[in-house]
């Protein structure tokens, strides 16, 4: 059987686009793989074998469906990139957003110190882990003397909180909570620092809190909970 020749000029024309195409692989793989290749790479190579494909062995129907897929991929690849970028900064933004939302609010963390505000109010926190018949907060100078004394009366399980009126504006206290259920045992406390919020740090991985009372800033996720505005 006679093969049927290509002109001189297309077997030119195919010869150049396979060099342009090899050398087109080539340099991906210098780079580091085929997965920098872009959709218009893909369709360029594409249509150039197409264009010099011989006739007597045409391309492959199942292989131009496969390179099809694989342009379809690169270019659902390239869209999921884009829509995961966009919410990792749309997170980050909102992190921001409600950072600053605590600004002028109080936070308490772990920890028994109270900052007496430009009134000379204290405000403490504590978590009674069962129901307490008697609560007593006892009030402490940096000293370690006792500055002054509440009685809570009877308080539920969970959260309270309390505001010692008679501190010297700007200093700090430590505070001791007494607890005790209706058959005279102690009831478990945990105990937090309150402080009223000043501003907030974006800057770095993690939003920190500047704070009323401290010069140390507090790390955002160190909050245990947020009392409400500062007064």
């Amino acid at each position: 059987m006679t093969s049927l020749a290509i002109p001189s000029a297309t077997s030119a024309a195919a010869t150049s686009a396979s060099t342009t195409a090899a050398q087109s692989g080539s340099s991906s793989s210098g780079s580091g793989s085929a997965a920098s290749l872009t959709q218009s790479d893909f369709l360029q190579l594409l249509t150039a074998q197409m264009q010099y494909q011989t006739p007597t062995n045409p391309a492959d129907p199942t292989e131009l469906a496969s390179e099809f897929a694989a342009i379809s991929t690169v270019n659902g690849i390239d869209k999921l990139n884009t829509t995961v970028s966009g919410l990792a900064n749309g997170g980050a933004a909102s992190a921001i957003s409600q950072a600053a939302g605590l600004v002028g609010k109080q936070v308490a963390v772990a920890g028994n110190t109270i900052t007496a505000d430009a009134a000379g109010a204290a405000t403490g926190a504590f978590d009674l882990q069962t129901a307490a018949q008697n609560v007593s907060v006892s009030i402490l100078s940096p000293s370690g003397a006792v500055a002054g004394t509440m009685n809570l009366g009877a308080l539920p399980a969970g959260q309270s909180s309390f505001t010692w009126p008679g501190g010297a504006p700007g200093s700090q206290y430590t505070y001791q909570v007494n607890a005790t259920n209706a058959a005279g045992a102690t009831v478990p406390v945990n105990t937090y620092s309150v402080y009223s919020v000043e501003g907030v740090n974006v800057a770095g991985s993690s939003q920190t809190l500047n704070v009323f009372g401290t010069s140390e800033v507090i790390p955002v996720s160190e909050i245990q909970t947020v009392l409400g505005g500062s007064s």
